[in-house]
């Protein structure tokens, strides 16, 4: 009797924790994924292997990988992998209300075509789309979701409209992020302490101080680990006792700033200081 046939890979998906409002899963898979359905939320992703097929708006679409794919809330669409050797791709489902929070009343950004190369978005969405394992701050989080906000914004060639920004606001957020740097600093405290809301303070920080919340934060830690690596601390401890996650949530920090990893840096700096 002939042998069922095994498929060389079976279909998974795995989910990241929601925060406030955001949704974010890596998934792969082989044939037909998804029967025509509709969010009320934007679907924004982006295809990591294989041919990710789906119709949307009247039209067949062919997502490639490294393409990212933005969806309207409440179109409807489906999904199926593009050749035999099925599809792996990222998405985050953000509620439009967090968009709108940003944008302040604009109307929602729409982007024809559901498959996009625009390197704004592509730049926008990098820490929203990261592997579904990686952590994300609730602070990293709100600045990520703004960048998207305005780059969907500036796409869709909406006209822009800025405020002139509150100074004593962003000098109390800046000084209240570098008084409590090493610990997961949350949204409503910051809020709390400059009785500012997180969109305008995000826009109020770029602003004066040419950064936004959670960068700030993350260059006071960082700051922190050199020392502390300078002084003899392990990469492990470093990490934890500057606020960062753990030991890779640093050193994904770590090479973005710097170009180089903690290991790397430490041996070229020693070197020089011995010099």
């Amino acid at each position: 009797m002939p042998r069922k046939s095994v498929p060389a890979c079976q279909d998974w998906m795995v989910h990241a924790r929601p925060i406030d409002g955001v949704e974010r899963i890596e998934a792969w898979f082989q044939g037909n994924a998804y029967a025509m359905h509709r969010h009320d939320t934007y679907a924004i992703g982006r295809t990591l292997a294989g041919v990710q097929r789906f119709n949307y708006r009247r039209g067949r679409r062919d997502s490639l990988p490294g393409n990212t794919m933005v969806l309207h809330p409440d179109e409807a669409h489906d999904g199926q992998a593009g050749t035999g050797e099925g599809f792996r791709y990222r998405m985050i489902y953000v509620e439009p209300a967090l968009i709108q929070d940003v944008l302040g009343g604009r109307a929602l950004p729409f982007i024809e075509g559901g498959v996009i190369n625009d390197p704004r978005i592509a730049a926008a969405t990098e820490t929203l789309l990261q592997r579904v394992g990686e952590t994300i701050e609730p602070l990293e989080q709100s600045d990520a979701l703004a960048e998207l906000a305005h780059a969907l914004a500036a796409v869709a060639g909406l006209p822009r409209s800025r405020g002139k920004g509150d100074y004593v606001a962003a000098r109390r957020a800046r000084d209240y992020l570098h008084a409590n740097f090493m610990r997961v600093v949350t949204l409503d405290e910051v809020e709390i302490a400059t009785g500012r809301d997180r969109w305008s303070l995000s826009h109020d920080l770029r602003t004066f101080y040419g950064t936004s919340p959670y960068r700030y934060l993350t260059m006071r830690r960082l700051d922190a680990v050199r020392s502390m690596l300078l002084s003899g601390t392990s990469l492990a401890s470093a990490a934890a006792n500057a606020g960062f996650a753990d030991q890779s949530h640093m050193t994904r920090h770590f090479l973005k700033t710097f170009g180089q990893t903690p290991g790397h840096w430490l041996q070229v700096a020693g070197a020089m200081r011995r010099g």
